[in-house]
């Protein structure tokens, strides 16, 4: 059965770049409230294409943009079929700066480049329209070569995505009892490279806090009040210098808690990736990681938490000098968080760190909004798991490779807490498909490549 719905892919493969097109077209930009009305049309349009398929999709309102929810059960069902929840997100980033991209955004382009490989350009190509119709036109295959799914799915889309999904959480509470299944599969990751897949089985959590420090009630005359008034840059960059030592550890008391040592099965498979620290640090201008010493690269962004500052100001910052010293001084930081650390044990531990480090004629304040996400960790011994390595190789033929992610995605955290489910993460992105920027693509054996491995997945799970 397998093997014709894959024929079924092959032979309506044209097609399938065709309507991805058309969806590439509808400009669905969810951080601008003027591209409402496009992210809207987005969403009938899915709901057109799954209900000729056969689902029973429906738009579904939220207090911002809407949500998409589909349903297949397959005629032949029995107590084991199992029931599977499809995750993606039909809108996009804005195209900002439009005059970098070499083709308009919303005309999709598709072209054989200098290096011979053939690729599809436009804003949406890769994240995330391309990987969420690698799911649909998977399940198109299925559905014409057989007459139907060989399991039950139920789709979740979602038009929010890229402004930070404020309606999910509610909406996934609302609706715990219609959207927990077996698993989730999330499509919006990467292969290790053209010819590698890859399962994303680590998600590091992020926590983050803004601080200010006041000093003198106003600024001041640097020669009047120099050496004698406490400068409130000096406090904060002594704050942001203590936060790592010589090793590049984080000085934080309580920071580690909760982070375990990397396996060492784990290690050993991510050595056999040759993955080269040299060249990671050369390609943005860099030689030496400034990570915890003793650990690799890889281990540094994907099983490592951090502390990093984003952003510091105060004072004068304009052209030429001003004899100033200010009342007061800025900073953004961020932790990206592994294991079992807690966000917001994070944040009390920083917010106590920082006080301990003010002096009396100082007064220290926190931005208050320092909300954050845990890490997300799967086991790899995961049955659901083990079927999509198997059926990634099978279309690859070479393994799977389990890998981190040093970025965070909120969503698998909510599926596990809200509606305790396991998440499977497969994408067929590259790291230079220039996601967010002018110029994204998706190549099209990674659209052809991830409908075929979908067909393979959703036949190996109804196994």
């Amino acid at each position: 059965m397998t093997n014709t719905a894959l024929a079924a892919a092959d032979q309506g493969f044209e097609k399938s770049v065709d309507r991805l097109f058309d969806f590439v077209r509808i400009q669905s930009i969810s951080t601008d409230v003027a591209y409402k009305d496009e992210c809207e049309k987005a969403a009938r349009w899915l709901v057109v294409e799954l209900t000729g398929l056969g689902f029973s999709a429906e738009v579904r309102p939220t207090p911002g943009i809407p949500m998409v929810v589909a349903h297949y059960t397959p005629k032949s069902v029995s107590a084991k079929t199992p029931h599977l929840l499809f995750y993606g997100h039909y809108d996009v980033q804005p195209v900002d700066p439009v005059e970098l991209w070499h083709t308009p955004p919303f005309e999709p382009t598709r072209r054989k480049d200098k290096d011979g490989v053939e690729r599809m350009y436009g804003r949406g190509t890769a994240d995330d329209k391309g990987q969420l119709m690698t799911f649909v036109e998977a399940a198109r295959a299925w559905i014409s070569a057989t007459g139907g799914l060989p399991i039950k799915a139920t789709f979740l889309i979602e038009g929010e995505e890229e402004s930070g999904s404020p309606s999910l959480v509610p909406f996934l509470e609302a609706n715990k009892a219609e959207l927990s299944w077996d698993a989730a599969f999330v499509c919006d990751t990467n292969m290790w490279d053209p010819k590698t897949p890859a399962i994303t089985t680590r998600l590091r959590g992020l926590v983050h806090e803004e601080i200010t420090i006041t000093g003198p009630r106003i600024d001041l005359h640097s020669g009047l009040y120099g050496g004698a008034a406490m400068n409130p840059i000096r406090v904060l960059t002594k704050i942001l210098a203590s936060l790592h030592d010589k090793n590049g550890k984080i000085t934080i008391p309580g920071f580690y808690d909760g982070v375990k040592p990397l396996p060492s099965a784990t290690k050993k498979q991510w050595r056999s990736l040759k993955f080269s620290d040299k060249k990671f640090m050369g390609e943005v201008g860099l030689a030496v990681p400034a990570g915890e010493k003793g650990k690799t690269v890889l281990e540094h962004v994907w099983a490592r938490p951090t502390a990093e500052v984003n952003g510091v100001w105060g004072g004068y910052t304009g052209v030429g000098a001003k004899t100033v010293l200010p009342s007061k001084a800025h900073a953004k930081l961020t932790f990206r968080l592994v294991g079992r650390q807690d966000p917001q044990k994070i944040l009390k531990a920083f917010q106590k760190f920082a006080k301990d480090l003010i002096p009396k004629d100082c007064k220290l304040e926190f931005s208050g909004k320092g909300g954050g996400t845990p890490a997300s960790e799967i086991s790899e011994d995961n049955a659901f798991i083990k079927k999509t390595s198997a059926a990634l190789k099978s279309e690859f033929k070479r393994e799977a490779v389990l890998i981190g992610s040093g970025g965070s995605i909120p969503i698998v955290r909510s599926f596990k807490d809200i509606l305790g489910m396991d998440s499977v993460l497969v994408g067929f992105g590259l790291n230079d498909d220039a996601i967010h920027s002018p110029n994204e693509k998706y190549n099209l054996s990674s659209f052809h490549k991830g409908i075929r491995s979908w067909v393979r997945i959703m036949g190996a799970l109804a196994e």
